[in-house]
């Protein structure tokens, strides 16, 4: 029997156990490139990427699109002031305006409307943890996250009131409210305010509490830059609190700087769009009150058709015409290198230890 001071004596090893895979006998398989199994391949992604270019190339210029930038339009009260000047100096201050425009072409089949931003970094680390998932699955409660700082409480009267809903992303939710004229059809464009979300968003990520909103609000602060409570932003119910869908839309965040977020959707029931938008003049009318000015970005406003890949993204198309050709182009010099260069195949027979190299 090993006694304690004996086990101690035992001289410890580093050397892995005696297993295939620590010894590394595992059988392994090395592919040995050759002219005819490159010079293949290449020709062969260059076939089919090109065609596949071509047709999303096709698809993507299929879509329609109408951008409005209505940043620096001036307001219809006081002629030669830009909105963003107003709100500068008064962020409570109401600001509408309006920009013409005329669409070229006929907007056929659904049309859908964007607002787009520039310069808006929605994928910084702090502002896309700074929300509270429990809350807005309906799970009010005096403690929120503390991702939600400095948005997560409002100090009335020396309490601290927590924020419904709380964190920068809600806080920063876009207010412009954007809305169509005709001036051949002689009325408002029907804009559709649901059906804009996803519906996994809707169904599964936000929940209202159960009970009226307002009282389960009451004793929640609305965020700061908000001018409305979370049970008014929309005259309907079934679009209000968590469950509102232009907040939903905003609170999936960004990856770039620059995007653009679906507003609304054009309402083809109503009599004289049921085929679309079709060309003519047309006003945008907007409620101006959301500040880029601060950090230098722009507003817009999108309308798009869509197609059977979805918006336009012609860069898609461009990368695999690009890839395609390159290919084409690498397998075409390969092949010459290998027909120019290469030995035949009685001088690879003849070769022997005393054959110079070349």
């Amino acid at each position: 029997m090993t006694t304690l001071n004996e086990a101690d004596s035992i001289p410890k090893t580093k050397k892995p156990s005696d297993s295939a895979f620590k010894q590394q006998r595992l059988p392994a398989w090395q592919p040995i490139l050759t002219a005819g199994t490159v010079l293949p391949t290449f020709f062969l992604i260059g076939i089919a990427f090109i065609p596949v270019g071509i047709g999303l190339l096709y698809f993507s210029d299929d879509v329609k699109e109408q951008t409005i930038d209505y940043t620096n339009c001036n307001s219809t009260m006081n002629s030669g002031v830009r909105c963003a000047d107003i709100i500068a100096i008064n962020p409570k201050q109401e600001c509408n305006c309006s920009v013409n425009f005329t669409l070229p072409v006929d907007f056929n089949g659904n049309v859908y409307m964007y607002y787009g931003l520039t310069n808006f970094y929605q994928n910084h680390r702090r502002y896309v943890k700074s929300r509270d998932d429990n809350q807005l699955l309906g799970k009010l409660s005096d403690i929120v996250s503390t991702d939600c700082e400095p948005f997560a409480y409002v100090k009335e009267n020396e309490t601290q009131i927590p924020i419904a809903p709380c964190g920068a992303i809600a806080n920063s939710l876009f207010s412009d409210e954007l809305s169509l004229y005709s001036v051949q059809h002689n009325k408002d464009v029907p804009l559709l305010k649901t059906g804009i979300a996803w519906p996994s968003d809707k169904n599964i990520k936000f929940r209202n509490p159960t009970g009226n909103l307002k009282e389960e609000f009451a004793k929640f602060a609305k965020p700061k830059n908000w001018k409305k409570n979370i049970w008014q932003l929309d005259s309907d119910p079934s679009n209000n609190g968590f469950q509102n869908e232009d907040l939903i839309v905003w609170m999936r965040t960004a990856a770039l700087p620059t995007f653009r977020k679906l507003y609304r959707k054009v309402n083809h029931s109503s009599s004289g769009f049921t085929d679309g938008l079709m060309a003519g003049n047309y006003t945008l009318n907007i409620r101006y009150s959301y500040p880029v000015s601060a950090f230098e970005g722009t507003k817009r406003m999108i309308l798009s058709t869509t197609c059977l890949l979805g918006g336009k993204n012609p860069f898609l198309g461009i990368a695999y015409i690009v890839v395609g050709c390159i290919c084409l182009v690498l397998g075409i010099a390969l092949l010459i290198i290998h027909i120019k260069c290469s030995k035949s195949k009685t001088e690879m027979i003849n070769v022997n230890p005393t054959t110079t190299y070349q």
